[in-house]
Order: structure tokens, then sequence, then C-alpha cells
């Protein structure tokens, strides 16, 4: 396997699997460049499909969450031996104390679900790629966009939830005659948002998994460990990042002002 080659490659044999990425890459692929950041791109349907790998995972592991507290105990017995309920277990509660401490114990039952979301979509989504066969999920720019245009969706339509039309004052500045000024400095930052939350995963995974790759593709036996676990580390830390600023655009959403 290539740079970029993957177990499903081998679907490459049957005759409706090379006619769907033909189709894929006709609507999806840039075959001109769009931007200096936007480059031609050959679109196949790879990411697709490990994306679909990872909401079955997580659908699975939210079950066996589920079923834990259905028990008759309510979940408060773990199971004896380490198993993917206690793992999501411990997800779902280390994820809830990073919301609560973040946005309160208010908002924190609010936006729990999607910051979850977003965490296990997005962890997983990194670590897959450390995976031999497997590419990352977030090193696209279609996917990442998805997600960062999600938060900027939420972020707005909470806002308008929590204030009401009273929600786009705060696009005007305290002072009249800055408005203009002001306003002008909360689109640009407000739409930079998606853009910075997109490129910047991106450019993280792409990177790191192309470290990777490099050192193993030189040496297969024990260099490549070191550069795996800062590569683990670093799947983690740019999840952490992304809900971060993900919580951030919401709470300075719903927030009300002191007077």
């Amino acid at each position: 396997m290539g740079e970029h080659g993957t177990w499903f490659d081998f679907l490459n044999r049957f005759s409706w699997w090379q006619t769907l990425n033909e189709k894929a890459q006709h609507a999806l692929g840039r075959e001109k460049p769009v931007a200096l950041l936007f480059q031609a791109s050959h679109f196949t349907l790879t990411h697709v499909l490990i994306t679909l790998v990872l909401i079955a995972f997580v659908v699975y592991g939210a079950l066996q969450f589920r079923n834990g507290l259905a028990s008759s105990d309510g979940g408060l017995v773990p199971p004896r031996r380490m198993s993917v309920r206690n793992f999501f277990e411990l997800m779902a509660e280390m994820v809830y104390g990073m919301v609560e401490g973040a946005m309160g114990e208010k908002n924190a039952r609010a936006y729990f679900p999607i910051i979850g979301a977003f965490w296990l979509f997005i962890l997983f989504g990194n670590l897959i790629g450390l995976v031999p066969g497997f590419v990352s999920a977030t090193d696209t720019v279609k996917t990442n966009l998805a997600l960062a245009g999600l938060v900027f969706i939420v972020t707005h339509v909470m806002g308008i939830r929590e204030h009401g039309l009273a929600y786009f004052k705060h696009f005007l500045g305290p002072v009249w005659w800055l408005a203009p000024l002001i306003l002008l400095i909360e689109l640009v930052s407000h739409f930079v948002r998606p853009i910075s939350l997109t490129l910047r995963l991106m450019g993280n995974m792409a990177a790191d998994h192309k470290v990777v790759f490099t050192f193993f593709t030189l040496a297969p036996l024990l260099i490549p460990i070191p550069f795996m676990l800062l590569g683990l580390l670093v799947c983690v830390v740019q999840a952490i990042v992304f809900c971060t600023l993900a919580m951030v655009y919401f709470s300075m959403a719903v927030e009300h002002e002191e007077h």
C-alpha cells in the first residue's frame, strides 16, 4: 500500500465500485484550484467508508453504554473486565467534566451531547489514521469543514434562541458611531472561525500521519514507535482543541452581559 493506500482499495476490483468512485470524483473533486489553500484534488469514497466505520463503532459503544445504564444496578457497578462499555463510561465522565468546567453546570447538560459527539468522532477519526491500512477521517477539507460548519450554525442558533433578535446587538458594539467598524470586525471574526477550525485540524493530522508514514517506510521496526506515540498525543490534543474552541464559541453566544 502507498501513503494513501487502504484496505478499501481492494474494492477497486469491482466495476460497480469504480463507477461509484468516478461519479464521486466528478461531483466532488476539484479539477482546478479554487484558492491558494484549496488546490486540485482527487476525491474517492475512502473517507466515506472510514467515516461509516467510525460511526458504527461510536454507535456500538453508545449502545453498550446505554445498556449499562439500563441494567439492574443502574450502571453503578462496572463490569469485572475492561470492555467497550467501561471505555465509553470513562469517556463520557471525562467529557462531561470538561464541558461542566468550561461552560458551567447549567449549560453542561444542554451542550454535553454535541460536544461528546464531536469528541468521539474527532478522536477516533484521528486515531484510526495510526492503524496500518487506514487513513484519518479528519485529514480532508470536506469532513472538517462539515464539523466546523456545524459549530458555526449551532453557535448562532443557540445565540438567537437564548437572546432572541437582541443577539445581533453584540455585532454592533456598545457605541453607535463605531457600529460599522465593529460590525465588520465581528463578521470577519465569525466567518474565520470555521476556516481556522477546518485548517487547524486538517493540517495537524495530515502532517502527523505523513511523519509517521515516512519513518515507517524508512525503518518499519522500532524507529516509528516514538513517532506513533507522539502521533497518539497529537490525536488527543487536536480533539481537545476542537472541542474546547467549540465550547468557547457556544459560551460566548449564550452568555448574558452583566450591568
